[in-house]
């Protein structure tokens, strides 16, 4: 019976290290520049979309995302001149241990310079979908009239 509970304690720590390792990794391979330059919604039309409670969708295409894994936090700059609100925001960042699917989210906080919460403590979760040294795509699922509706945020690495 001993034997049968160190086997099991000995594969629980393992698989914990192996995830904890793949988030490492994430967060390294997140590290630096991207420009975040497609998004798109999973059905034709026009929507009127305002991402993080911050700005329309269109006004972050082409925005300049900075990831700082060692304190989990970044910014990102609006810089459409067409946008009423352009400038440098910042966040803090995470990436959690997977959902019991194995999916990966990305869960992100808008803050201030002071790296404190500037919406009321309250963030967003995306799924992190995919993530390489060069490409990152993030879905966020929202309700549009009562069914699921799925905003993709595609970014390519600057540096």
């Amino acid at each position: 019976m001993k034997k049968i509970i160190l086997l099991l304690a000995v594969v629980l720590m393992a698989s914990c290290n192996t995830t904890q390792q793949t988030v490492i990794a994430a967060k390294k391979t997140l590290k630096g520049e991207w420009s975040l330059d497609e998004i798109t919604y999973d059905r034709s039309g026009i929507f009127e979309v305002n991402l993080y409670n911050d700005a329309p969708a269109e006004c972050f295409s082409g925005s300049v995302w900075k990831f700082i894994p060692n304190n989990n936090t970044g910014k990102y700059v609006v810089n459409q001149s067409s946008c009423v609100s352009t400038g440098a925001r910042n966040f803090r960042f995470t990436i959690p241990k997977p959902e019991s699917n194995g999916d990966y989210s990305f869960l992100f906080k808008p803050i201030n310079e002071k790296k404190k919460s500037t919406n009321n403590n309250a963030g967003y979760r995306m799924l992190l979908k995919h993530l390489d040294t060069t490409t990152m795509t993030w879905t966020m699922t929202v309700s549009l009239e009562g069914k699921p509706f799925v905003i993709t945020m595609n970014f390519n690495k600057l540096q």
